[in-house]
């Protein structure tokens, strides 16, 4: 769920040092030295990549950080948000994910992005009915959507490419709703 404008991942050393993955070595960046937005960009991507890898206490660890760094921007966009609510779910917070969700619908009513945080909101929360009508939801949208040429979507076209996926996939093979 990285944005193409990311840096290459990095990975820590058995002693803490962390390596970039693509050969490149040292110290890691200051963060002081970025811009809010490269910070906040920056904390996001490493959350994101320890939630992939399962690594829960470093999620938990970082996340306020992550937290910390986008609630100093000026404004939050739809991609902020959309990071925001990513965050968010990573770190169990799931209402707080439907609501970054529930903003972004306010000022882009169908953003992608809404239906991405919508389907793996209520998909942690079991609530497959739900789930079902996000994807549903992004399918409808999602051509007219991407005709618009948002940044955002290009950021994460990877992402979106694989929740298409997934959205067809579930639209062919509904899964039973639970109760």
């Amino acid at each position: 769920m990285r944005s193409a404008s990311s840096p290459a991942p990095r990975e820590e050393l058995s002693g803490g040092e962390p390596v970039a993955i693509n050969g490149g070595g040292g110290r890691p960046p200051d963060i002081s030295q970025m811009s809010p937005e490269e910070r906040a960009n920056r904390l996001f991507n490493r959350v994101m990549m320890l939630a992939e890898a399962g690594k829960q206490d470093s999620v938990q660890f970082f996340m306020p950080m992550a937290l910390g760094a986008y609630s100093q921007l000026p404004a939050l966009d739809a991609d902020a948000r959309y990071h925001v609510g990513l965050l968010q779910l990573a770190g169990g917070d799931v209402p707080a994910a439907l609501a970054q969700a529930d903003t972004i619908q306010r000022s882009v009513p169908n953003h992608l992005f809404i239906f991405v945080l919508r389907a793996h909101a209520y998909q942690a929360q079991g609530n497959t009915v739900q789930e079902q009508r996000a994807y549903a939801d992004f399918l409808r949208h999602e051509q007219a959507e991407l005709a618009l040429k948002r940044a955002e979507y290009d950021d994460h076209r990877e992402s979106l490419t694989n929740f298409h996926t997934e959205a067809v996939r579930q639209a062919q093979n509904p899964r039973r709703p639970t109760s």
